[in-house]
């Protein structure tokens, strides 16, 4: 209940502040711009098909594989840049606003804080997914996508969202400047996101697979991500995610017991 009520007080400050609703605005227009992009490359491909057809070459064009996930994978990268300017005042925030040693002076305990912030940023990026999930249900008012495959990457969007926040709000637990939390953040997220992978395939040219390039494998955020948005739930996948989550809990969790017995 504590951590519920932290998280409440914290998902209000989001919108006391107009951060909140620059990142939403452009959240939204980004979700508009970019759906309407693979909408367009959607028909221009089914045109050819048709096409194609005429000649007596059949080809396929799936509204999933061709649009939605088109669509998700954008938003996954621009999800990345969006939530650290969420999660960089955190508890970055409390620091530079002095309310820091009210909070931890408190009854509170440092997993009541620490969950309570976490949880509103997943609200926060629960209301994001919510954005970007009006996109595809318009397809099925006048299309036919295929339900598993569209939720599975919601779920995608979803999941590595809340690894975004938990390392966002690891990284605002250790400066009072917020600038500094954004950065470390956005830093962080690129390595795991698209730095990893790229050198797992640089690796994977160079000779046999080896326990450190399947390490590094495992460790990075996009390959997790790009199998649940093909549509392949896998609960090594599922692990992973709530593996990261837990793990920058216990790490911003430390830092914050850290402070308080200074």
């Amino acid at each position: 209940m504590r951590a519920l009520a932290i998280a409440a007080r914290e998902l209000q400050s989001f919108f006391v502040s107009p951060v909140a609703y620059v990142v939403l605005t452009l959240w939204s227009v980004l979700a508009g711009s970019f759906f309407l992009s693979s909408l367009l490359g959607f028909l221009a491909d089914e045109a050819q098909a048709r096409q194609l057809a005429a000649f007596g070459q059949v080809v396929e064009t799936n509204l999933n594989d061709s649009l939605i996930l088109p669509f998700f994978g954008s938003m996954w990268i621009v999800m990345l840049f969006l939530l650290p300017a969420m999660t960089m005042g955190l508890f970055a925030g409390e620091k530079s606003n002095g309310t820091e040693e009210l909070l931890l002076t408190s009854p509170l305990r440092g997993w009541d804080i620490v969950l309570g912030k976490f949880c509103a940023g997943a609200a926060f990026a629960g209301l994001m997914i919510a954005i970007v999930a009006f996109f595809p249900a318009l397809l099925f008012l006048f299309g036919d996508p295929e339900p598993g495959k569209t939720a599975s990457g919601l779920l995608a969007l979803f999941l590595v969202s809340l690894a975004y926040v938990a390392v966002g709000g690891f990284a605002s637990s250790l400066t009072r400047n917020q600038l500094i939390a954004f950065m470390s953040t956005l830093v962080t997220l690129l390595v795991l996101g698209m730095l990893l992978p790229f050198i797992v395939d640089l690796g994977a040219g160079a000779g046999e697979p080896s326990a450190l390039r399947s390490g590094l494998g495992w460790i990075a955020t996009g390959r997790h991500t790009e199998r649940l948005l093909t549509g392949l739930v896998d609960t090594a996948d599922l692990a992973y995610f709530a593996i990261v989550v837990a793990a920058f809990l216990l790490l911003t969790r430390t830092s914050v017991e850290s402070v308080r017995w200074r």
